[in-house]
């Protein structure tokens, strides 16, 4: 390939990227967009089993600017099946309890452009994480939490896909809840993605901002409805051979329907789907996430 052959690659995959499935050159190792109701309300003392459930598609490449870039047959289909088992401790700390995590995704992403196609199945890289959750009032909640995303997902430099990022990161983020079952339900996780350098290729991944937000209004039975999406700006550019790539910036923002039922017996599901907008640097596309928390 041709060096304008091999940006477009990397451009191509960014979408892939930033829904958990990773690849080489940009992108984001965190899901944006997974969170949604109760992202900051840490469960009782327990082990619990949450799944994540989301498909991407998208058939649009945007420059720097937002422009398309006219790329024949673009396509991005990615589908991941995420287990995260989450420990509420009873170990007090700072006014609030220890808890802690580990996510583990199955990863399929497909890309076509130009009349080829490639495709990679398999265990993507694992984030680990602990923080402290407070419980303010019966309707105030928040975690601060500090992952860690570790290399664990298959890579090779010679594929045009991969489902392994081949670096760390490091993600500080804090998470908030307001739950009323009879009025507004407002949830956002806040977080921070300093990524590693890919040693096998020198590229390093500029410094993410990140919002998942949800907004809704509870119907008194176990249901609520409203609106959810995220807000995703790369403050720093990419870096190659310790060079500044200028225009490498991401920004991604996305809003659709939004749904959550509570059972009043300890579990949940969310669904959303949602459509990017003012999307600059990566593809523009659209996202269904499915989320179920159970208590073991």
């Amino acid at each position: 390939m041709n060096h304008h052959t091999l940006t477009i690659t990397a451009l191509a995959l960014l979408s892939a990227a930033s829904s958990g499935f990773a690849t080489e050159g940009g992108g984001s190792t965190y899901p944006i967009g997974a969170e949604n109701h109760l992202a900051g309300a840490a469960p009782p003392p327990g082990v619990y089993v949450l799944e994540y459930v989301n498909h991407y598609s998208a058939d649009r490449l945007n420059g720097a600017t937002g422009q398309a870039i006219p790329v024949p047959g673009f396509k991005v289909r990615a589908v991941a099946a995420a287990t995260r088992i989450a420990w509420s401790t009873q170990q007090p700390m700072l006014g609030g309890n220890v808890v802690a995590h580990a996510i583990l995704p199955l990863v399929n992403v497909k890309v076509s452009a130009g009349g080829q196609s490639s495709s990679r199945s398999g265990l993507g890289d694992i984030s680990l994480g602990a923080g402290v959750a407070w419980h303010h009032s019966p309707q105030l909640h928040s975690v601060a939490a500090l992952d860690v995303v570790l290399p664990v997902g298959s890579y090779d430099v010679n594929r045009s896909v991969n489902i392994g990022r081949n670096h760390a990161s490091l993600q500080p983020a804090y998470l908030v809840s307001w739950i009323d079952p009879n009025g507004l339900n407002a949830d956002a996780k806040i977080a921070l993605n300093f990524n590693r350098t890919n040693k096998a290729t020198d590229y390093r991944s500029g410094t993410e901002f990140n919002v998942d937000y949800a907004l809704g209004w509870g119907l008194g039975n176990g249901w609520v409805l409203g609106v959810a999406g995220h807000l995703y700006q790369q403050l720093t550019e990419d870096k190659l051979n310790g060079q500044t790539l200028s225009g490498s910036k991401g920004r991604s923002y996305a809003l659709g329907p939004n749904v959550k039922y509570d059972s009043g017996k300890g579990w949940f599901i969310t669904a959303k789907l949602s459509q990017e907008m003012s999307v600059r640097s990566r593809a523009e596309g659209q996202q269904f996430w499915l989320k179920t928390v159970i208590p073991f």
